[in-house]
């Protein structure tokens, strides 16, 4: 059986990632070494085309991820993960990667075929240069007036779990008073 007869099968002749069942092709996860089944996804053509081209992704196609995310096969779980992860400053991906689990393995060769996306990354640093990440902890070295919010973020206030702005190296964001803002990376710092 060919690689394309059994990615059939297996999916029931449906995009792995969408569920759409019009032009469907393989789609081959990189890197991989060894070409077989367990290396590829059937996709449709709108798929793969997001998936290759980052400048046309459409955010709202890939809900469908919520239930894709979920599959057993390690390549899909994989394209799940590289989509969501692009996604993440959207907020919604974010929340499905913090319910996503991927056993050891299938996690380094999703992070690998990461690699040329975030070479171009934008690094987020609190004010003593200190690199942050997601879900981290900083406390705020200032108090802050929350536009809209009709309060003050006082100095010492521990911002747990925050999310970083993708495209903006100053900005993260996280919940004060319950209240999700946007925080200037300068008046913070990376709690231990």
């Amino acid at each position: 059986m060919g690689i394309e007869q059994a990615l059939q099968a297996r999916s029931e002749s449906k995009c792995e990632l969408c569920a759409a069942t019009e032009k469907l092709a393989v789609y081959e996860v990189p890197p991989s070494a060894d070409i077989g089944a367990e290396q590829c996804i059937l996709a449709c053509e709108m798929c793969r085309d997001q998936i290759e081209n980052p400048e046309k992704v459409n955010a709202n196609h890939w809900r469908c991820l919520n239930d894709s995310m979920w599959s057993q096969v390690p390549a899909v779980q994989v394209m799940a993960w590289r989509m969501l992860t692009r996604l993440r400053h959207e907020g919604w991906p974010q929340d499905l990667l913090d319910m996503m689990y991927l056993e050891g393995d299938v996690k380094v060769w999703a992070e690998s075929g990461m690699a040329s996306d975030t070479e171009n990354a934008v690094v987020h640093q609190d004010s003593n240069g200190a690199v942050l990440e997601i879900g981290d902890t900083v406390t705020l070295i200032k108090d802050l007036n929350v536009k809209g919010g009709g309060f003050t973020a006082k100095r010492g206030t521990a911002v747990r779990n925050i999310r970083l702005v993708a495209d903006n190296a100053e900005h993260i964001e996280g919940r004060v008073s319950s209240q999700l803002i946007v925080i200037l990376t300068q008046f913070v710092k990376k709690s231990n």
